[in-house]
């Protein structure tokens, strides 16, 4: 039976079953960019982004401007490569998803490509793949469209590697189907000009897992969505995020579980680190269990360290639930300076005190980082963080007293 791309896009905007989601976070979605107003700033889902920022990628700027240059390396195996045309138009939407902001219904609408990585069935990756995207020019405005698709039983990691200068709107789609393992590490690493407003939804078919790390240092601004949905029965989901703005940064991170599908999972961690005057991190988790979804269980956390004085941090974990028939669900959020206790216990056995607060921020990164699973990438992590943490040399933190609440 052949299906057109019209087909399945009227399929998708049906209802909830079919990706419609009722959530008052995230608004109905539409395939067709008229349907979708340029954000005022107003908009729940948009109140925390500094939209004269993005270079217009939320609106009418072009998405054709050739400004990043994308390599890769792949396991044998597993393909890689760029389509075009009907190839391309037949993977919009590949994940069950119907874009609900204008940036994204832009990119599948009017970017011409897709990069496509395809693992296939019952194929073990031995090593990682890594997609390369390397910015060349923050001027130019540009959109990209990925899709990573993980085939029954298979098991790989993919890594996208964001560096240098570019202002770009991206919009990435995963499919796990069912019984696979896959992880996808997406490291934002930018330049200080770069603009990078992206939008990840994930798929996760019958009892397979799947693990997203979202990892953001550079960029003047960076915004990420990064969604998943069920399409049977024992899926899971890992969601994990860290961070790490200095002066004038804005980092935004959107994480949203859809719980679609009964006895399935969801756990979010992410963490933050802020120094710098105006240093801007915001982090909303929502969690929707939908009736359909018995037996589910869940759980949302965020942790933000403020390093200096000037910074913010936004820290907002939701739960819609429509059915009492779960195991569990439960959020925590909180914001805090540096623990008195732990920097008098370093300090009273001989330690410096700017070095035990670098002892403070790496203990709290450390177990988030050694989550991420793949351990070139986690020592880079490690390094990262001293640079950052050596741009700001620590004193007079101010109040050292932990503040923050839990649910």
């Amino acid at each position: 039976m052949t299906v057109t791309t019209d087909s399945v896009r009227s399929a998708l905007e049906q209802g909830p079953e079919h990706g419609k989601v009722e959530s008052h976070l995230h608004p109905a979605g539409s395939f067709d960019v008229a349907d979708h107003e340029v954000p005022t700033g107003r908009e729940e889902i948009w109140r925390f982004t500094p939209l004269k920022r993005l270079k217009g990628l939320h609106a009418d700027a072009p998405l054709d401007g050739r400004n990043v240059k994308a390599s890769w390396t792949a396991p044998e195996g597993v393909s890689v490569g760029v389509v075009t045309g009907d190839e391309a138009s037949a993977l919009r939407g590949v994940s069950g998803w119907v874009p609900n902001t204008r940036f994204t219904a832009r990119v599948l609408s009017e970017v011409p490509s897709t990069l496509l990585v395809d693992v296939p069935a019952d194929v073990e990756a031995g090593e990682p793949i890594v997609l390369e995207v390397d910015g060349t020019d923050a001027e130019l405005t540009s959109g990209a469209h990925v899709v990573l698709r993980f085939g029954r039983h298979s098991k790989a990691v993919v890594v996208l590697n964001h560096t240098g200068s570019a202002a770009v709107a991206a919009v990435v789609e995963v499919v796990v189907a069912d019984g696979a393992e896959a992880s996808v590490v997406s490291i934002q690493d930018w330049a200080d000009d770069a603009v990078h407003l992206s939008h990840h939804q994930a798929r996760v078919g019958r009892d397979a897992t799947y693990k997203h790390a979202a990892i953001s240092f550079g960029g003047d601004l960076v915004r990420m969505d990064a969604n998943v949905t069920y399409d049977g029965p024992g899926g899971s989901a890992e969601l994990l995020g860290l961070y790490f703005a200095d002066a004038g940064q804005h980092i935004e991170h959107r994480i949203f579980a859809d719980h679609t599908a009964p006895r399935t999972k969801s756990h979010a961690v992410y963490k933050g680190a802020l120094q710098g005057e105006k240093a801007h991190t915001v982090w909303v988790g929502n969690v929707l269990i939908r009736k359909v979804a018995e037996g589910i269980e869940t759980y949302e956390e965020n942790r933000n360290l403020v390093l200096t004085d000037g910074c913010q941090a936004d820290s907002i974990p939701n739960l819609e639930i429509e059915t009492g028939e779960i195991e569990g669900a439960g959020h925590a959020s909180a914001t805090a300076r540096f623990d008195d206790n732990q920097l008098f216990y370093l300090q009273s056995r001989g330690v410096s005190e700017q070095e035990a607060q670098r002892l403070v921020v790496h203990g709290f990164f450390n177990d988030l980082i050694r989550q991420v699973g793949v351990p070139s990438i986690e020592d880079r992590l490690l390094t990262t963080v001293e640079a950052e943490l050596a741009k700001n040399v620590l004193k007079d933190v101010g109040s050292l007293a932990a503040f923050g609440s839990e649910a």
